[in-house]
């Protein structure tokens, strides 16, 4: 059951009832906010439309009920399809070719995010792709699936949002690497998503407690909305940062329920009106107070990432931020999206850049590729592989031991959770090859 609470004071709430939860409300009106979706588009007469469904992206460590938000979220959407990815192969997800054995004529089979179109499509274990993943490039960012084969060529409508949920390799997520290291993803993918989240289990007392008490209801049939907080220590050196600047009144406090507090549950079925309607009749632009607002919000991670290292900061960041304000006065059915709309947004999107700029040293680093490189920390790669370089010219020696670079990387105070992951990373970028065990030679001299 999806709950949504609705004052005079702009304040929302969205959450869902789980069996086994994983109670990060940011999570859940990020959730919200792709059902509601943005508005498309139409630049010009001759122009390509501009696509307004936010795709969102769940990572996290096994066990914090992903599956379950999904299959909520898909259950209360007025169109919305659910696969898994460990079961789905390409022509399941875009569209295949069939030939009827009797007349000899072609059709067309649609695949799920055709199926999809105008809803949402949540793709469960969608690490377990693989090279399925590709097929979705056109779709998620076209909203269209194109077909060339025996002769026939079309293009199917796909206007959905992706939601996706994701375990990360290994089966624990590793804070020493970026989102694209942990899943195994291109860069040109990931980078479609307007929003990545990161569930982590994290033991912590109070959490942990409110959380068995409140699985301990649902099976003993004292069900209740949780209040169960996911909370993030913040580190005093990077207090400075943008991402870690607050509000009064924290967008996480408002969407919390008070302990012992009951919401009475809207039933799916007119959720499901609400929703259809609102995505039908109600088209809202933003106003000239929230424009300034997410404007300034992105310059402001524009001057973070000057250096040639950091991350970049595009003019997809800029426009998911539109498409979820919009989202967020949809919900509301109002056709101008306040100031407000953009705070909400602004902080759930801190929210998601926090964690993925987030190093396992706890700090915020900006140097950090979140769409992947194949090195987490780059500038310091390069400083190692300009040392190794330095050293192979000096002592005409390519070949390094693992007990040599460590040394090398200690002269250079070179700090990495991972150093041999960071070796392995230098290894697949084809700085170094692996010669023997915990031997490698320099490639580029």
């Amino acid at each position: 059951t999806l709950y949504i609470k609705h004052s005079s004071q702009c304040r929302w709430y969205c959450s869902t009832e789980l069996k086994l939860v994983s109670s990060d409300s940011l999570v859940k009106a990020g959730l919200a906010l792709a059902l509601f979706g943005g508005r498309q588009k139409q630049m010009g007469r001759n122009s390509i439309p501009v696509r307004g469904d936010p795709h969102i992206l769940v990572v996290g460590d096994p066990g914090l009920g992903k599956s379950q938000m999904l299959q909520a979220v898909c259950n209360v959407a007025p169109r919305g399809i659910y696969v898994c990815g460990n079961s789905t192969s390409t022509s399941g997800l875009t569209v295949s070719l069939s030939r009827d054995p009797t007349s000899g004529d072609y059709a067309l089979e649609a695949g799920a995010l055709v199926l999809a179109d105008q809803g949402l499509c949540c793709i469960d274990e969608f690490d377990k792709l693989g090279n399925q993943q590709q097929a979705l490039l056109e779709a998620m960012e076209q909203q269209s699936v194109s077909l060339a084969k025996a002769g026939i060529v079309s293009s199917l409508p796909a206007r959905t949002s992706v939601i996706a949920a994701a375990n990360p390799t290994g089966g624990h997520y590793n804070r020493g690497k970026t989102v694209s290291e942990n899943l195994k993803m291109g860069s040109a993918l990931l980078s479609r998503f307007d929003v990545v989240f990161l569930l982590l289990d994290i033991p912590e007392e109070s959490h942990d407690r409110r959380l068995s008490e409140h699985v301990m209801a649902t099976r003993t049939g004292r069900g209740g909305a949780s209040s169960a907080m996911v909370t993030r220590a913040n580190n005093s050196e990077a207090s400075t940062s943008v991402l870690l600047e607050h509000c009064d009144t924290p967008l996480s406090e408002r969407l919390q329920i008070p302990a012992g507090q009951f919401v009475d549950a809207i039933p799916a079925c007119l959720l499901r009106k609400y929703i259809s309607y609102a995505r039908q009749y109600v088209h809202p632009s933003l106003s000239p107070e929230a424009a300034s607002t997410l404007q300034d919000f992105y310059l402001s991670l524009r001057s973070q990432s000057q250096s040639a290292d950091a991350t970049p900061i595009t003019t997809r960041q800029l426009e998911s931020l539109i498409r979820l304000t919009e989202a967020r006065a949809r919900l509301e059915l109002r056709e101008t999206a306040s100031k407000s709309d953009a705070e909400d947004v602004v902080e759930i999107m801190k929210h998601s850049l926090a964690d993925t700029y987030s190093d396992g040293l706890g700090s915020l680093d900006f140097q950090r590729s979140q769409l992947g490189s194949g090195m987490s920390q780059r500038s310091a790669a390069k400083r190692l592989v300009n040392a190794l370089h330095s050293h192979a010219l000096r002592t005409n020696q390519k070949l390094f031991d693992l007990q040599l670079l460590r040394s090398v990387a200690d002269r250079l105070k070179i700090q990495v959770l991972d150093f041999e992951g960071l070796i392995s990373s230098l290894n697949e970028q084809g700085f170094l090859l692996k010669r023997g065990p915990k031997m490698y030679q320099l490639q580029t001299v």
